[in-house]
């Protein structure tokens, strides 16, 4: 064997193949991985079979198809009030991940700190370790995962060039609020601070709050790169399509090593959501949705031993199980999959240091039947 010098030596398996695999080993019912189990739109199938007959099956611009990303701009205007260059401000990618990655690649250098909170998506830290930055995780805990800016604050120093933000957010669901946007201005003011703010589960808020995306605020919109994914909002997460927003100065650096990465993105599939967004409802009517889903699961949920956590967007539904075993919930996770048929996520493998709050995460973004299903083994639990 030739000798390879790892640059993740101590990265393994993700957690979401892993219990995917066991779902499928033990023929449990999958409500870990954060993928629907129910059918996208007929209508949007229907556009991409129309486009690729129409022969637009080669190469798109690198930035992604302009009429695409003309309704991003639409979208995000009428939602934010802010108006997005279509020509130089967004960018296609090839999922929410992809984005991630793409904006971490650019603009983070060796020795560069990014904080983040954590519970973290587990691409964060790798990516950023990958580009020889520095993860400062932040430690955040439930039941309300709220962030204590006083602690962000003595993080900052002159070696801190990102902050990460996620909101909605996975895995416990939590949004920020009005006041921690004021708290991340007043951090971030007269700084070089950059902010990558992942936002995939944009249109997927509860009731009645606000989704506060950094593109509602000048002083954060000039400095931030947001990530949103159209796997997400339309229930296609094996089509791989997400896009960034981002200032023209931060885009450009983005796109130059874009090009020599992935070049482009599916081209039909482009032309299919720029149809499917030119009508408003069929994103908008997201959050309603998932909202009656949220609702029918918290209400099964009432009949086991579970303690729900407040969730105020995205599809996942975090719960204590401290009623139930005093087990690490990596363990416990694993032996419900294996003994009784429900495959959830542990939220312990979003720290940093394996903090384990005994709480796991499920997937709600299921059908009915599925959820019914998942119930009645996790009332014998």
């Amino acid at each position: 064997m030739i000798a390879v010098n790892s640059k993740l030596p101590n990265a393994g398996t993700s957690i979401f193949p892993v219990m995917t695999g066991l779902a499928n080993e033990y023929n449990a019912i999958n409500l870990a991985q954060g993928f629907p189990d129910f059918p996208t739109s007929p209508q949007l199938i229907s556009l991409v079979n129309e486009y690729m007959k129409k022969g637009m099956n080669q190469y798109a611009p690198t930035a992604g198809i302009l009429p695409l990303r003309e309704r991003i701009a639409e979208m995000t205007a009428s939602l934010t009030g802010r108006t997005y260059s279509p020509d130089t401000e967004i960018t296609i990618t090839a999922g929410g991940t992809q984005a991630i990655y793409a904006a971490i690649e650019a603009l983070i250098r060796d020795g560069d700190e990014v904080i983040i909170f954590e519970p973290a998506y587990d691409c964060y830290s790798p990516n950023i370790r990958v580009h020889g930055g520095i993860p400062r995780p932040i430690e955040l805990t439930p039941p309300d995962y709220k962030i204590n800016w006083d602690n962000v604050k003595k993080l900052i120093s002159h070696k801190t060039r990102m902050i990460m933000i996620n909101t909605p957010h996975n895995p416990t669901g939590t949004i920020l609020s009005k006041d921690d946007i004021d708290e991340l201005i007043n951090i971030t003011k007269d700084t070089d601070i950059l902010i990558l703010s992942d936002e995939v589960y944009e249109h997927i808020v509860f009731d009645g709050k606000e989704h506060h995306s950094m593109a509602k605020y000048p002083e954060l919109a000039e400095r931030s790169l947001i990530v949103s994914s159209f796997g997400k909002t339309f229930h296609t997460t094996g089509w791989r399509l997400g896009y960034l927003l981002g200032p023209a100065y931060l885009m450009a650096e983005i796109r130059k090593l874009q090009q020599f990465a992935i070049y482009t993105c599916i081209t039909p599939i482009q032309y299919a959501i720029a149809d499917f967004m030119a009508n408003p409802n069929n994103y908008l009517e997201v959050k309603e949705m998932y909202q009656q889903k949220r609702n029918y699961f918290a209400s099964l949920m009432k009949a086991t031993r579970f303690n729900l956590l407040t969730v105020g967007g995205s599809y996942f539904q975090t719960a204590h199980y401290n009623k139930i075993s005093n087990e690490g919930d990596y363990d416990f996770a694993v032996r419900i999959t294996k003994e009784f048929g429900v495959a959830t996520i542990p939220t312990s493998v979003f720290y940093t240091s394996g903090t384990d709050n005994k709480v796991i995460r499920f997937c709600f973004a299921k059908k009915e039947e599925t959820l019914d299903r998942a119930i009645e083994r996790l009332i014998k639990i």
